[in-house]
């Protein structure tokens, strides 16, 4: 299986997913999210099953508008994995058709997988999990 990854500008984004898909990248594999210091970063797994390639897609999103364009429009497979990034790092994604919380209760208040996130809970350290 062929692979290659690509970064592209949000601004960018669903233009790329549309042209993708029209050259035959079939198969939506996921959506993931990376929380760093200054940014968040998307990530795209998109698959050419005719041809065997997979692309990787990264996109830079700021973390005072983690806003995206969804893209459930052209993969109707992109619907639980938004809903999940959504749910666990607060990204948005615009357009979606049922922008809901997917594990969590919807009066849950924050998100998880960001690195700001405070729990009410006693924080546990690595050796309280062995």
């Amino acid at each position: 299986m062929n692979e290659r990854a690509i970064c592209v500008r949000i601004e960018d984004l669903k233009l790329t997913l549309e042209h993708l898909h029209s050259e035959g990248y079939n198969y939506f594999s996921f959506v993931t999210a990376v929380d760093y210091p200054d940014h968040f970063l998307l990530v795209y797994g998109l698959v050419n099953t005719g041809k065997h390639e997979i692309t990787f897609i990264e996109t830079p999103l700021s973390k005072d508008k983690p806003v995206a364009p969804s893209s459930t429009g052209i993969w109707k497979g992109a619907d639980w994995h938004e809903r999940e990034v959504y749910d666990l790092f607060g990204i948005t994604f615009e357009g979606h058709p049922d922008m809901r919380r997917m594990f969590l209760p919807e009066e849950f208040e924050g998100h998880p997988l960001r690195k700001d996130f405070q729990s009410d809970e006693v924080e546990k350290k690595p050796e309280d999990f062995y």
